[in-house]
């Protein structure tokens, strides 16, 4: 039996843009009093912002206690970029407990990343984790980003070997030719890579087919899709949420007045 993963209540203390494209949000409060990191450095949360019931997944990009940072690529439009674009210092989020996915071998000898803007917090946590713990790893990074490079100097770890490649103007991303054309290091690694997913389908079938790596060693993820385009709600949860939440109502019930109010716009 599947059971809904722990949630909890946080602040945004701080509002940060790093990035054309890129803002860091951190959060806390006695709400998160309860969250534990996995400590793998891939490990990323649902976010759900006022507003909204709907939730986003991000990844942690830092953490301590009843606190953690998440890094919120923001787009023309979306669930979380429309509220994240503004000053949202002192709103209250909710956050699940953190899932992860990252499992390095202890054989390996070298660490490929490759992944777009919404993978580099990944990327940045990987780096730093494998360059105190695994040190004898040699890591290396491609990165592509719309955003000017010079915004990340210090994003990464100083002395990362990281490649910066623009997406194309014709397409969301280009990443499966930047992995075609990577020269593969000898022996044992493990490769890891998030972006878009028709990018991620097309690396999956190349590593098995063309490489030929066991599952074992690599993990690739899809992160969002491109075209994909925000469909209109019948209902605006908004407004609902905001009511039910300055009439004290609790999540569940503010769920059942929205879905009552979806199951009446669907009878008219």
């Amino acid at each position: 039996m599947s059971t809904r993963a722990q949630q909890y209540a946080a602040t945004v203390l701080r509002r940060e843009q790093l990035s054309e494209h890129l803002v860091r949000l951190e959060l806390g409060g006695p709400g998160l009093a309860g969250w534990r990191s996995t400590d793998v450095p891939d490990e990323w949360v649902a976010l759900v912002v006022p507003g909204q019931f709907q939730s986003r997944y991000y990844t942690v990009r830092e953490h301590g206690p009843a606190r953690l940072v998440v890094d919120v690529v923001v787009h023309e439009e979306g669930l979380v970029t429309e509220w994240a674009r503004r000053d949202c210092v002192g709103e209250t989020v909710t956050v699940s407990e953190p899932k992860a996915s990252f499992a390095l071998p202890a054989e390996a000898a070298w660490l490929l990343l490759v992944g777009d803007l919404t993978a580099l917090p990944a990327i940045a946590r990987i780096t730093e984790t494998v360059a105190a713990a695994r040190p004898e790893v040699a890591v290396r990074s491609w990165v592509e980003v719309s955003d000017d490079p010079a915004a990340f100097a210090a994003y990464l770890p100083a002395g990362a070997d990281v490649r910066w490649s623009p997406p194309p103007a014709d397409a969301p991303s280009a990443l499966a030719d930047v992995v075609e054309a990577i020269e593969w290091p000898a022996g044992e690694g493990y490769f890891w890579m998030a972006g878009e997913s028709a990018q991620m389908r097309a690396i999956r079938k190349h590593l098995m087919r063309e490489r030929g790596l066991p599952s074992a060693a690599y993990d690739v993820m899809g992160y969002w899709r491109g075209g994909a385009k925000r469909q209109p709600r019948a209902v605006d949860p908004g407004p609902i949420w905001r009511a039910g939440k300055a009439a004290g109502h609790t999540d569940e019930q503010i769920w059942a007045a929205y879905d009552a109010a979806r199951e009446q716009q669907e009878q008219r």
